[in-house]
């Protein structure tokens, strides 16, 4: 058998492994929440934010002179080491728990602690010298560390997806002006409508892209609006009249976020508004990419049978049973990524509404979720511009051929033979499959000149001033 040490707990004594930085209450989790299988180490943000809390709390506790400068300096030591990536693997629970948070709380304060013992010197759960919940835990909560970690994280988060569209847009706005010459025909209700060009079209992508990074940025200014220094319910209880504002000072400045304290402690530690609120924008991005990359998969469909407008680059193998298949297999990896996050919308809004009077206890399965999010969206954005939209071509010669057959450009003769007359037109087009252009000539309603100026890429897709 591995060797072990004797930890104990209000419920009584139990056998840690020896080489474990967890300790009593990190087991008791792994015992009762054997859920998902994801511990909370797989999200190196939420690592880093309980880190970072901890650490801002420590400094706090230093000014204050709470906190000796010895446990001090071996506290801040391990935050750092954690800070740095090492010990995410000590990180063991379940991010799928019951208690508010407090497991993932308690598995941080006994790494840290037992990081720091080492640092003293001292072995692990030598909990006399350095403890996890009088010296790291001190002036706080489960009830503000957790939800203040789940923002900075979020925001981290936030940072990372923001930078990830921007990618994408850039590729869409690349491709736009690739496709800026390019005339095609354009669709209403998968019906053909007016001409306009290739460029155009990409160029919507991108700016779809560039409203939701801003919405992004907006919903982040709320989630930087934190509660450490509430402690149990927002009064503040255990804590010095100065904590909360050194504490939140002391955070911002490690993390590099602009941090504000809650106006009301007590609302900010039962309201989880802010999080549905973000949710409620990854849920618009995620629904704008699914659009978007629904548009990809039926302008490339095909290619003999489908649009066949544009070429997606082939990135595998279509089929195990038909030869030279190919699938447009990264929009269809974002469409599903979509169908996840319109899920985790639904699981963040009926979490937050279940939370009862002075806490939510449901903020584990918000973070989880809003964590998925965040990061699926990113890693999607960045596999769409990499490894789609920057191989993307056009099929010139195809679409000017079908602009050049479209009923659809009679409506940009309403002007000039009038609605009944453009109508005939497009009719007698659809019917005999002659274009436009050859009727409208045959039938004596302009000269070719006329004809030619009006049908112009410049006048087909833009306003134009009439003289």
């Amino acid at each position: 058998m591995s060797a072990t040490r004797i930890e104990h707990d209000l419920l009584g004594e139990r056998q840690v492994p020896a080489d474990a930085y967890w300790g009593i209450h990190t087991l008791r989790a792994l015992e009762n929440f054997p859920i998902s299988g994801k511990a909370i180490g797989s999200y190196p943000d939420l690592v880093k934010a309980l880190a970072l809390v901890k650490l801002a709390a420590a400094h706090a506790n230093l000014d204050l002179g709470d906190l000796d400068a010895a446990r001090h300096d071996a506290i801040a030591a391990a935050c750092q080491e954690i800070l740095g990536g090492q010990w995410h693997e000590q990180f063991v629970v379940d991010v799928i728990q019951g208690g508010a948070g407090t497991s993932t709380n308690m598995n941080a304060n006994e790494v840290i602690a037992n990081r720091a013992l080492e640092l003293m010197g001292r072995a692990k759960g030598d909990y006399a010298e350095l403890h996890p919940i009088n010296h790291v835990n001190m002036s706080q909560s489960t009830n503000d560390v957790y939800p203040t970690a789940l923002r900075v994280a979020a925001c981290f988060g936030i940072q990372a997806l923001i930078g990830a569209m921007a990618e994408l847009r850039l590729a869409f706005a690349a491709k736009a002006e690739e496709f800026r010459d390019i005339l095609k025909i354009g669709r209403t209700q998968l019906q053909d409508a007016v001409p306009m060009t290739l460029g155009q079209e990409f160029s919507a992508y991108g700016v779809m892209l560039g409203e939701d990074e801003q919405r992004l940025a907006e919903a982040m200014a709320l989630i930087r609006e934190v509660n450490l220094g509430a402690t149990a319910i927002g009064t503040g209880i255990n804590t010095d009249v100065d904590y909360a504002r050194l504490a939140i000072a002391h955070l911002s400045s490690l993390s590099g976020l602009p941090l504000e304290p809650a106006p009301n402690m007590v609302e900010a530690t039962q309201d989880t508004g802010a999080f549905v609120q973000l949710s409620g924008v990854l849920k618009r991005v995620a629904a704008k990419l699914s659009k978007t990359c629904s548009d990809l998969r039926l302008l490339s469909s095909g290619p003999q049978g489908g649009f066949n407008e544009i070429n997606l680059p082939a990135r595998a193998a279509g089929s195990s049973i038909m030869p030279g298949k190919v699938n447009p297999i990264i929009p269809e990896v974002i469409n599903q990524i979509a169908f996840e996050v319109i899920g985790n919308d639904v699981t963040i809004t009926l979490a937050s509404e279940s939370g009862q009077l002075q806490l939510n206890a449901f903020e584990p399965i918000i973070g989880h979720s809003l964590f998925k999010s965040i990061e699926h969206l990113k890693a999607g954005c960045l596999t769409l511009a990499r490894n789609c939209v920057a191989g993307i071509t056009a099929n010139r010669d195809l679409l000017a051929e079908r602009v050049r057959k479209s009923a659809g450009l009679a409506t940009a003769l309403n002007p000039y033979i009038g609605y009944e007359n453009a109508t005939l037109v497009a009719r007698e087009s659809l019917r005999s499959g002659r274009s436009v252009a050859e009727l409208v000539l045959e039938m004596g309603l302009l000269d070719q000149a006329a004809l030619a100026r009006i049908l112009s890429p410049d006048v087909l897709t833009a306003p134009r001033r009439r003289s």
